[in-house]
């Protein structure tokens, strides 16, 4: 059964989404107008058509103008192109205004249909020559041009070149009305590139100089050191910084939720060493029913009983010194602790990463995410202890 054109529209542009958001973001400027035009957009790349696909709006269900002699040459290349692009061929080489004209009843019907009027990739930011086929049919169908600027998409798949890390900008500018002129149209994609080329994501002095710090030699030392203390009497937990570190710096995420894993395990070590010979280490914002209800779970569960925190609220230190005084032995308290938290650190490192990734295009509001952050983690860890005391 074949894909509503507008849900698969949906589907192409969370696709394409989230590779130009894991390939280093996109930001979009602007909006298609009401019912169907003709967007024109300069062409650097073969991944115009991915930013194209991840900015226009899906409900204009995108289709895109594609080199018949390259695109539709072999049957892969044609799945692919139809697929993944919403691809209809173009002849460059006679006929390639019927192939256009022959999309004009979808403009009619409310769609976007997407063309490069300079007909091959260009270089160094410098929009070609138009061609008249895509104001020709603009004209016939009676619907607008909308000029788009395209920047970063030859950094990221260079014209004979592999696939680099970096922002891609699309800026769509206002619809262009009535017979327009090749020139006019140009020069409006032109004005839109370079605007896009000149701007990039907003970001704050704040998360900057997190991700310089987390970068440095003291980033993993820092997670480890954190998390270590947390696990004898610090109380705030990893996964605290974890959420702050690894959204300012998302390719540190890995390592950072290892180093914090490690700090949690030999913290936790030590604190059942250090309970085990009778010491009592500061333990803030624990009660008495958590220690009570520790000691309940590690006498019928032994050292898996690790496995229920955090999801009841007690921290990790708590259970880390029950289980000293419990004499779990230490192997036991280590392959179980091993278990429970590194599943749960990895996670929350990992996805927190992906949100920095995701969040780029709001780097520039970091601040006002950390007010969020420890304000919840305030309010969260205020309610777990009342509910305890």
């Amino acid at each position: 059964m074949a894909v509503p054109s507008t849900t698969a529209a949906w589907m192409r542009r969370a696709l394409w989404t989230v590779v130009l958001t894991l390939t280093g973001g996109i930001s979009r400027h602007g909006q298609l107008p009401r019912g169907g035009c003709v967007v024109v957009a300069n062409h650097s790349s073969h991944a115009d058509t991915a930013a194209l696909l991840a900015a226009l709006d899906a409900r204009h269900a995108p289709l895109i103008g594609a080199a018949a002699d390259y695109w539709f040459a072999t049957p892969w290349r044609r799945r692919v192109c139809r697929r993944l692009a919403a691809g209809f061929p173009v002849r460059r080489t006679g006929g390639g205004l019927d192939d256009l004209l022959d999309t004009a009843g979808a403009l009619r019907a409310g769609r976007a249909v997407v063309l490069f009027p300079e007909g091959t990739r260009g270089r160094d930011g410098e929009v070609g020559d138009f061609r008249r086929g895509a104001l020709l049919l603009a004209e016939r169908a009676g619907v607008p041009v909308v000029p788009v600027g395209l920047a970063g998409t030859d950094r990221l798949l260079p014209k004979h070149g592999k696939l680099r890390r970096t922002q891609v900008r699309v800026h769509i500018g206002a619809p262009l009305y009535g017979p327009v002129a090749p020139s006019h149209a140009r020069d409006a994609v032109q004005s839109l590139t370079d605007r896009a080329a000149a701007s990039d994501t907003p970001d704050s002095r704040l998360r900057r100089r997190a991700a310089a710090v987390i970068a440095s030699r003291w980033g993993l030392p820092l997670a480890f050191v954190w998390a270590f203390a947390e696990a004898l009497s610090w109380p705030l937990m990893p996964e605290l910084f974890l959420a702050a570190a690894c959204v300012a710096a998302p390719r540190a995420g890995l390592r950072l939720s290892l180093a914090a894993l490690a700090g949690s395990l030999a913290g936790g070590l030590l604190a059942l060493q250090l309970a085990a010979s009778g010491a009592h280490l500061p333990a803030p914002l624990t009660t008495d029913r958590m220690r009570a209800e520790v000691t309940r779970q590690f006498a019928a569960e032994g050292a898996a009983a690790v496995r229920h925190q955090p999801w009841d609220g007690i921290p990790f230190k708590v259970y880390a010194a029950e289980a000293g005084r419990a004499h779990v032995p230490a192997t036991d308290w280590l392959l179980a602790s091993a278990r429970a938290r590194g599943s749960r650190t990895l996670t929350v490192g990992l996805a927190f990463a992906a949100l920095g990734a995701l969040a780029r295009p709001w780097r520039r509001r970091y601040a006002g995410y950390l007010v969020l952050l420890g304000g919840g983690f305030s309010v969260g860890l205020g309610l777990i202890v009342m509910g305890w005391s």
